[in-house]
Order: structure tokens, then C-alpha cells, then sequence
């Protein structure tokens, strides 16, 4: 039987530019937001026409800033999310949100629209850090959007925060991991600061303005976390997850087992039926591409809006398995799994390399899986690296991601 397919829709609209942030982000094109949230209903309809009639058991507004739209724009969204759809009874529907913008109001009216999930940029619990990120809140707006999640009923609460930015202390960083915890959310993701090109921060280290991250200090502050929420009752699932029990984010976790999932909106990527695809990037192009649902039904799962797509080979397959499962710090690479996909063990494929990972203790080779140590988690890199640059240049037998 296939696995359920997972929705992301892309929200590309932002009040101001976060200085850390290389995502296809716009400003100053709240006007388009209207026209946009129709183009997103024809590109829904498109990809509901093409797709085999498989369950949907989670659908993930993510940005940019999609609490900027109105309940009733996600009302639209939604209704044809059910008309184009089969929408599983317990679905998972998760809305990224500014902390600014979560008025106990308005979330009731998300709820009420079948959203369940949360997740709030809170970023830090350090004004400076804030400060230094762009970011439009303060810190008593986390705790009033927190506080307002609660009272319009859910139950499903995630943080997201980054750590290792320039200048922080670990100090620092010990009270922002405290203050996340303090809010009892059900999930929190912890990233470390990636500084990317073409981002206000990286400009600002590049030209010396700012000081360059330290490495050692950023593997202390991982490590730190990491010990602090296991004591809190937190379980790591991911490199950068943790969770209460059974609270893992269901659209991540399709990610990174390497399932397939339909990407909407501007510059949203989505991987199906064997390919890899990603979508128009700029609003206005996208809007233009959708002006109207036309007759002609394309292959799952493409649509007028996508702009490049690319056929998945099996050593390209074998790969991005390898790289995404291994960021299951408890589930890894599961073995059945694997050999039903790949048509051989990982231990079989890669017999050096794993025995070389576990004798280096960065890899746990057990019945079931295979799996990062906790070293191992601060060196996945090299890890991963490790077993992928082994990946046999012969043809793979390559069976579809269901």
C-alpha cells in the first residue's frame, strides 16, 4: 500500500527581510497576497486533478510569513484543499507564524478551519539577538503568542530558535534553551546558524563588521541543548528536533524518510512519481502562470507553475535517502526499508564504510537500523560524506519512493 502523500504550500510575503534569511522571501508585495491565494487554488486544483487518489495526512503552510494572510484567505485554501483532495480524518495542518501576529482571535479562527499545529519563529529569548536578526517582536510577544495558542485550543505547539550567531555567548544561549523550555511547547527546533549567501549577516561577517561564528563553542552550545532537553522530557528524533512523545512533526518526518510531497506556491520544491521539481519564484510570474485552471491534465505532479523539473536517478535517489535519513537520530536509516527501496542491505552496499563509521564510534549498527551516534550527530557530515561518496557509479535497482 503508499504511504499518504504531504502538502507544503509556500507563502512567500514578508513585513521586513530577517538578516539570516535566504528563503524566497519578498517585501513590500502585500498587495499581490489576494490575486496570489487564487493562483494557489488553481495550482491545488491542478495538482488534484493529476495525482493519484491518495490520502493527504499532512498539509504545511510554511514562508515567509504566512500568518499575514486573513482567515478567510485560508478558508479558500482550504476549501479546495478538501475538493481536490482525499484529506485523512487525522490530518496534520501546520501554520508557521511571526509571534506579532497571533491574536487569540485569530488563531480560534484557524482552528476552527482545521489548523492543529504551530510553529512560532521565537529565534531567541536574547533582545540583542533579536535586535541583530531583524526581527519585528520582542520577547513578551512569544510569551503573549504562546499564551494565545493555548486559549484557542491547541495542543500542538512548536518553537523555533537558532543558535551559534555571532557574538552570543553561551551564556546566552543556556537562557534562551531555558526560556523555550519554561513555554512547555510539545516540539522545539534548534538550529544552528547557517550563514548564507547573499543574507545581511553573512555581509556583515564578510566584511568583518561582525565576528565569524566559532565552531568550538557552537558544538558546546549544540551539546548543552541537547542534555538541557532530555532532562526537560524532550526526545531528539532529528539533528535539530526534539519533542514530547508522539509529537514528532508529521510533514518533516515525510521529508526526511524521503517520501514524496507536492510542493505549492512560489518558489515551493516538491518530489513525486520519480522527480524532483520546483515552482515559478516570483509572486507576479507565479500569479501570471495560474491566471485560470485550463483543460489539459499534466503528469503528477507538475502544473503550469513549475519551472524546472528533473528526473530522479537511482544513484540520486540512494543519496538523498542516505543524507535525509540519517538525520533521524532514533530512526536512521531502516534497514528493511532500505532493502526493499535499494534491493540490498546498507550493510551490504557499504560494508567498509559502515564498519569504518562504527569502529570510529559515529555510527550504531543495529538489527533494524542504522543510526548516528551522539558523537556522531556533531560529525554527520562526515558521515554522510563518507558513505555517499561510495555510492556505486552501476545502475541501482530503483523502486518509486511511495
Amino acid at each position: 500500500m503508499s504511504t499518504p502523500l504531504s502538502i507544503y504550500i509556500h507563502i512567500p510575503f514578508c513585513n521586513a527581510h530577517c538578516s539570516y534569511c535566504a528563503f524566497n522571501t519578498y517585501i513590500d508585495l502585500a498587495h499581490l497576497i489576494p490575486a496570489y491565494v487564487r493562483a494557489v487554488c488553481v495550482e491545488l486544483a491542478y495538482a488534484g486533478l493529476s495525482s493519484p487518489s491518495r490520502p493527504v495526512h499532512s498539509i504545511y503552510f510554511g514562508g515567509g510569513t504566512p500568518s499575514l494572510l486573513s482567515p478567510g484567505q485560508f478558508e479558500q485554501i482550504m476549501r479546495q484543499l478538501q475538493a481536490a483532495f482525499a484529506l485523512s480524518d487525522d490530518i496534520e495542518i501546520s501554520l508557521e507564524a511571526n509571534p506579532d501576529d497571533l491574536s487569540t482571535g485569530y488563531l480560534s479562527d484557524l482552528r476552527s478551519l482545521g489548523f492543529n499545529r504551530i510553529s512560532i519563529g521565537m529565534q531567541s529569548a536574547n533582545p540583542r539577538i533579536l535586535q541583530l536578526f531583524d526581527r519585528q517582536h520582542d520577547v513578551q510577544a512569544v510569551s503573549d503568542a504562546v499564551r494565545s495558542a493555548r486559549a484557542a485550543g491547541f495542543d500542538n505547539l512548536n518553537l523555533d530558535v537558532i543558535f551559534g550567531s555571532p557574538a552570543e555567548s553561551l551564556a546566552d544561549w543556556q537562557r534562551t534553551v531555558a526560556a523555550v523550555a519554561a513555554y512547555r511547547p510539545e516540539h522545539i527546533s534548534m538550529y544552528g546558524l547557517e550563514l548564507k549567501g547573499g543574507t545581511s549577516l553573512r555581509t556583515q561577517v564578510d566584511a568583518g563588521a561582525l565576528p565569524q561564528p566559532d565552531d568550538d563553542l557552537f558544538a558546546d552550545m549544540y551539546e548543552y541543548a541537547a542534555d538541557y532537553l532530555a532532562r526537560a522530557g524532550y526526545g531528539q528524533y532529528e539533528i535539530s528536533n526534539w519533542c514530547r512523545p508522539a509529537r514528532e512533526c508529521r510533514h518533516n518526518l515525510q521529508y526526511w524518510r524521503n517520501l514524496h510531497y507536492i510542493g505549492i506556491g512560489a518558489g515551493a520544491h516538491g518530489f513525486a512519481n520519480g522527480a524532483r521539481y520546483s515552482t515559478i519564484t516570483a509572486p507576479g510570474r507565479y500569479i501570471a502562470a495560474l491566471d485560470k485552471l485550463q483543460p489539459d491534465q499534466r503528469p503528477f505532479p507538475l502544473t503550469p507553475a513549475v519551472a524546472k523539473h528533473l528526473a530522479v536517478s537511482a544513484a540520486d535517489d540512494l543519496y538523498e535517502t542516505l543524507m535525509m535519513n540519517l538525520r533521524l537520530t532514533q530512526e536512521g536509516v531502516c534497514r528493511a526499508r532500505f532493502q526493499k527501496r535499494f534491493g540490498a542491505d546498507i550493510t551490504d552496499m557499504f560494508p567498509q564504510q559502515c564498519q569504518k563509521l562504527a569502529a570510529l564510534g559515529l555510527l550504531r549498527i543495529e538489527a533494524e537500523r542504522l543510526r548516528l551516534s551522539d558523537s556522531g550527530r556533531l560529525l554527520s557530515n562526515f558521515v554522510i560524506r563518507e558513505l555517499v561518496e561510495a555510492i556505486p557509479q552501476a545502475a541501482i535497482p530503483l523502486v518509486a519512493a511511495s
